[in-house]
This record gives C-alpha cells, structure tokens and sequence, in this order.
C-alpha cells in the first residue's frame, strides 16, 4: 500500500494547533556533545515548507464542493494529520470521505504553490548546513522530484539539496525506512552518519526503524508531547535551531 504523509488517502487508502518554541530541548539524553552527521534528510512540510495556509484553503474548497460548512482553522489541520496516522476523518467530514478527499487533493495541489511560505530562516539555514553535511529532501507527496524542486526553487531553496525522494519513489510510505534508504544511498552515506528531520511522529518512528538519529521540530501539526512519546534525540522549535546542535 502506497500513500503520502497525507495523501495516501485520496488513492483509496482508508483513511493543533502548531507550537513553536525558541529553545531546543532535548528528549534523550546525549552527553554534551553535538550531532555529528554528514548527510540531513529533511522533511518538506510542516519542516522546511509551511503548508498549514493550504491545509487550511485545501479544506474550505473541499467543504464547499461537497455542500458542507467550513470547517474552523484547528480541524482543518487536523485532516493531514489524521491522514497521516490513518485515521478515519469521523466528525470532521459529513461527505462521502472519497468524494471529499479527491476534492481535498485536487485543492491543495492547486492551492500549494500560492499558499506555501518557507519556514522562518529556511534559506539561511539550509545554506549554513549544506557546509556540514549533505542535504536531501524526502516527501511523502505523489508528484515527481523535479515538481518538488521546483516548488523550492521559487522560494530560491532549491540549491542546497542533492538529493529529493517522493512517494513516486518508494513503495512503502513512512514509517517504513525505505525513502530513507533510498536518500542515504543516493549521497553514497551510511544511515548511522545521517539524521532525519522532521514535523511528524512518522518521521522519527521512520529514522529508528532507518538506524538514523533523529530530530523533530514543532513547526509542523504535532505537539510537543506528542512527539516526545516518539522519543526523537532531539526536540527543536523549528529547523533555524538546527546549526546549533549539528557539530
């Protein structure tokens, strides 16, 4: 079964408030010592891209073609999440959940590229940490490596990846290791020298089930408690906290 970080859903698979903190915080202990890592695979979005503005759109259009009230902004962000996990959407849609899905999915890929910002500092970041480590980008969407690049090339972040891996490219979504296996041999690394950074639980349970280290950010759909019940090394606001913990 194939599906995205939540748009497994909409090719017939069954079916928060964001906190940001400006403190990294450790989940487990490491000594006092940094990360020591030479490649960083990154999450897109709700990591490096800021797609709560077309969740939210996505799900206004997809009310409305299917004849029910908008929803508020807080369960709007809870359809991706509940996509995620495989949840069914049990009191947020009234509609046919297949007839509302395809709407959701043909709104956000239509909504994504005007609705999408970077996350705060992304670019700077990223160019600080390209001199540390290879980057690559993996995401669970069903487009082609090269629609990714170019939504990041309008948003001149394009440069600092050498590496992307969509759900086109595996066959097993996260939490499998797979698009993890895929990035690593791809830039010629081993996983124990690699981190995956990201907004979900499936992005750690991904990087333990990989052999990678791993590192959350609250940028995304998931509180902080709920991430630490995924026991990541590390708990950061957001991805411009990065440098300081990658030696």
């Amino acid at each position: 079964m194939r599906e995205t970080s939540f748009f497994s859903v909409f090719l017939g698979n069954t079916l928060m408030k964001p906190t940001l903190s400006t403190q990294t915080t450790r989940v487990q202990q490491m000594s006092n010592t940094k990360l020591s890592v030479k490649g960083i695979m990154f999450d897109l979005d709700g990591t490096i891209l800021d797609t709560r503005p077309a969740y939210i759109e996505a799900a206004r259009i997809a009310c409305q073609a299917t004849g029910q009230e908008p929803l508020a902004d807080d369960l709007a962000l809870e359809i991706p999440k509940r996509m995620e996990q495989r949840q069914a959407l049990t009191g947020l849609v009234k509609a046919d959940p297949k007839v509302f899905l395809e709407a959701y999915r043909q709104a956000f890929y239509g909504v994504s590229t005007a609705k999408t910002i970077p996350m705060p500092g992304a670019a700077e970041t990223l160019k600080v940490l390209a001199c540390k480590a290879k980057l690559a980008v993996i995401t669970m969407r069903f487009m082609p490596a090269k629609a990714i690049c170019l939504e990041l090339k309008q948003f001149r972040l394009d440069g600092y990846f050498e590496h992307v891996v969509t759900a086109l490219d595996t066959s097993e979504p996260k939490p499998s290791p797979e698009a993890l296996i895929k990035a690593v041999v791809a830039m010629d690394l081993k996983m124990c020298d690699c981190i995956i950074v990201g907004d979900s639980t499936v992005d750690v349970k991904a990087g333990k089930a990989a052999g990678s280290k791993t590192v959350a950010v609250l940028s995304g759909l998931y509180s902080r408690e709920e991430l630490a019940a995924a026991n990541p090394d590390f708990i950061i606001g957001n991805i411009s906290e990065l440098p300081a913990i990658i030696a």
